[in-house]
């Protein structure tokens, strides 16, 4: 029996990964206007998989349109990829392929712990009552964390930091 606790490391992992993202690579180098935009889009496509798993019980058909929501949401957050080689350092583009990684696997332990909200079970996990509980304060705080992308990055920052600031990283810039 696998203890629910070990679907949580995806979610710290990927956590600790943002927040270091967001904190400090984000800020040193500002946003342009396509990021202020596609990473609440990012984390949108993550909020409609979470919703999906509170208001539907597992079943073959909900779990069939989880998986493809969670693939969709995947692939759609490596939508910039090709172009933050040109504004991302080596440090920050490595960050986010750890991120790339661990998306998948949060949302493949998300969907291991759907059935304990539902109050259902899987016969290889065992449930010990705190995980609808995680799944719901994850999703409120991912929803928060989408808020505040869109809130920051869009209103707040674009009016307190010159548009020179959101450099294009070049070769002579990342030695």
């Amino acid at each position: 029996m696998l203890n629910p606790l070990f679907l949580l490391l995806p979610f710290v992992l990927q956590t600790l990964c943002m927040a270091v993202d967001e904190l400090h690579f984000h800020r040193q180098r500002g946003l342009p206007r396509w990021e202020r935009l596609g990473h609440p889009l990012d984390t949108l496509t993550v909020v409609a998989c979470y919703a999906w798993l509170f208001f539907t019980p597992p079943s073959t058909l909900s779990i069939t349109v989880y998986a493809g929501l969670s693939v969709f949401s995947s692939l759609f957050i490596t939508k910039d990829e090709w172009v933050h080689n040109r504004y991302c350092g080596p440090a920050e583009c490595w960050l986010h392929t750890l991120l790339f990684i661990l998306h998948p696997l949060a949302l493949l332990s998300a969907g291991l712990l759907w059935p304990a909200w539902h109050g259902q079970s899987l016969a290889f996990i065992r449930y010990t009552g705190f995980e609808g509980k995680f799944l719901l304060g994850n999703a409120l705080l991912t929803l928060a964390f989408g808020g505040y992308q869109f809130i920051y990055w869009n209103f707040i920052w674009s009016s307190a930091t010159p548009p020179q600031q959101v450099r294009l990283t070049t070769s002579s810039t990342t030695n």
